[in-house]
């Protein structure tokens, strides 16, 4: 038992954390400098049109404090490293997040504590506070960078013959194992910190390497996203969000959350087996149980080497056990892992109401490809509206971001357009136009329903920029993989209704996986009309092909000049002339975002075997 006048570790490290929040609190001014002048609203805004951004920006504002003040994020991290005296030790702490202090930027303190300056504080707070218990016996020595720290929670057996084949891979593999660390530094310090927190094996640590590569963009034919590669209804069950304008399960922070909550869950159902957890994790509980039911009948060994499982998760357990293997020892397999600091990459900073990804980065001084890798979780030129309201930033750029974000109001943080309601334009289409929500509109101007009046005047949040300059968002990665050169004849085909996956594929001659991934969609996606799919077909041109191409031939065709009537449109003439809006538009130079109007005349070539009575 310690002496009275000696103070376990925990009341020390909670009294000099106290005695240092304090002085944090005492001595904290941030400069600011001007925010950029592009997120400004339009010089022809009216008042009114003012109160209502003002009204909006500040109700997104006012819900986000609401949000916050139930929030428990501090978080405390202290290393311990020995000093050459006997005695002292240097305490650092590397991060202190709090609300309040999230909002008003971060600082970092590293302090040598020497037994005067102890006593000189013990003084001034009437606590007597005696370090000498503390030496070099008794204290860790600090990992020389995170795959040593990683190695020191290591856990796992790595022993069987079954992960040979994978190590024999990865040690010819040098290439990809580089890609790999490289696209995990921004992301593995929190990952395995948080693993340490709840007594996770660092191992556990290690499975986006297996799941995706510690790709955060990577979806799956089985519909799973992000690093951890969570199906939507998983997902949805560990609190991940999902919706247009955000994707929770790539949220690194929240699907690393959701990934230990499951993975502790499966392991606790499991009786503290984590390779029967990491086979449920992949193949689902019910496989494993049922499997461990099989071999009980059978009175054979019920371990995961035994179990008779499906043939991807025989392989999913061995891989993650070779990777931990040459992490712990690199050298034995002759691999060589670029070193990555043991040191906090990035740092949460929160904000109310939206803001602009584009501006954000400029703000941070960083890319915008570079906002999107570190958030991957937003799907669109800006962050949900409705929360969460904070973006994840490089430590070195927090003071630059939190320093200019706190001069810019919400209301300025994303650009606002005017648009006037015209004949025929429904809350969708406007929608759809400026990359927004039909729900964004509402809440923005101030109605209900869907039933807009032409001629009055909306206000509507839109990009700073171009929105072909945002590469990142979901609709650009699917546009990019959609025009990847392939094998075959490319075919651009709009969905009808009743069309699906099958009967695409046996059109033309696909199969219905290599349909889902050529479009950036699982095969069980539903399919929506009116889509756009991109189909390279193996069975040459199809006369869809070939009638989206070109006029048809003339021995079939007819020019003709249409004169458009009241109630026309381009999709009622597209479909009772068997021609397609695209062809339509080609043909008579129409821009798309140019209505017909009646008495306009226009021409066809129309396949007159194609004309019905």
């Amino acid at each position: 038992m310690i002496n009275m006048n000696i103070i376990n570790i925990k009341t020390v490290l909670t009294g000099l954390i106290s005695i240092i929040l304090v002085l944090i609190a005492s001595g904290c001014a941030t400069n600011t400098q001007q925010p950029s002048a592009s997120a400004t609203a339009s010089d022809s805004t009216t008042r009114a049109e003012a109160s209502l951004i003002q009204d909006y920006s500040q109700s997104l504002a006012d819900t986000d404090r609401g949000q916050n003040q139930s929030e428990n994020v501090a978080v405390e991290r202290i290393h311990y490293l020995p000093q050459n005296a006997p005695g002292d030790i240097e305490l650092l702490v590397d991060t202190f997040e709090s609300n309040a202090y999230a909002r008003t930027g971060h600082t970092q303190y590293s302090q040598d504590l020497q037994s005067p300056a102890i006593d000189k504080l013990s003084s001034n707070h009437s606590t007597v506070i005696d370090l000498s218990f503390l030496n070099d016996s008794n204290i860790n020595i600090a990992p020389k960078d995170l795959w040593d720290r990683i190695r020191q929670g290591l856990k796992l057996d790595y022993s069987h013959p079954r992960i040979k084949g994978d190590l024999k891979w990865y040690r010819e593999h040098q290439a990809y194992l580089d890609r790999v660390v490289d696209r995990a530094t921004p992301y593995l310090h929190y990952i395995v910190s948080e693993a340490e927190r709840r007594g996770i094996p660092t191992e556990i640590a290690l499975l986006p390497i297996v799941e995706s590569a510690f790709q955060p963009f990577a979806y799956s034919h089985g519909r799973a996203a992000g690093i951890w590669q969570f199906i939507p209804g998983t997902g949805k069950m560990y609190g991940l969000k999902q919706n247009w304008w955000y994707d929770g399960r790539r949220d690194i922070y929240a699907s690393t959350d959701a990934a230990f909550r499951y993975l502790s869950s499966l392991n606790k159902q499991f009786n503290n087996d984590w390779l029967l957890a990491l086979a449920a994790y992949n193949s689902g509980g019910g496989t494993v149980r049922k499997a461990i039911r099989r071999n009980k009948r059978k009175n054979k060994p019920t371990d995961f080497w035994s179990l008779h499982l499906p043939k991807e998760t025989r392989g999913y357990v061995p891989k993650l056990l070779a990777i931990s293997s040459i992490v712990a020892n690199p050298a034995k397999y002759n691999i060589k892992l670029k070193s990555i600091p043991d040191t906090a990459y990035l740092e949460k900073v929160h904000f109310e109401g939206q803001i602009d990804l584009a501006l954000a980065a400029e703000l941070a001084g960083i890319t915008q490809n570079d906002i999107y890798r570190y958030n991957p979780a937003f799907n669109r030129w800006a962050t949900d509206p409705n929360g969460p309201n904070f973006l994840l930033v490089p430590i070195e750029n927090v003071d630059q971001f939190s320093e200019k974000l706190a001069k810019l109001p919400p209301q300025k943080r994303t650009k606002w357009k005017k648009h006037r309601i015209r004949n025929g334009e429904t809350l969708g289409q406007i929608a759809r136009r400026y990359k927004t929500t039909p729900s964004v509109i509402r809440q923005v101007n101030k109605f209900r329903g869907n039933n807009i009046r032409a001629g009055r005047d909306l206000i509507i949040p839109v990009a700073v920029k171009q929105f072909s300059t945002y590469t990142q968002t979901a609709d650009y990665r699917k546009k990019n993989i959609q025009n990847t050169k392939r094998k075959g004849t490319k075919v651009s085909y709009r969905v009808k209704t009743g069309d699906t996956f099958w009967d695409l594929s046996r059109k033309y001659g696909v199969s219905v996986r290599q349909l889902a991934k050529w479009n950036s969609m699982a095969p069980r996606d539903p399919l929506k009309r009116g889509q756009r799919l991109t189909i390279w077909s193996k069975k040459g041109k199809s006369r869809n092909a070939i009638s989206r191409a070109a006029p048809p031939s003339n021995e079939i065709t007819r020019k003709i000049n249409y004169v458009v009537r009241k109630g026309d449109s381009l999709a009622r003439i597209a479909s009772k002339f068997s021609v397609t809006i695209s062809q339509l538009r080609r043909w008579n130079r129409l821009p798309k975002n140019k209505y017909l109007q009646p008495g306009q005349r226009i021409k066809l070539f129309i396949d007159i075997t194609r004309q019905s009575g």
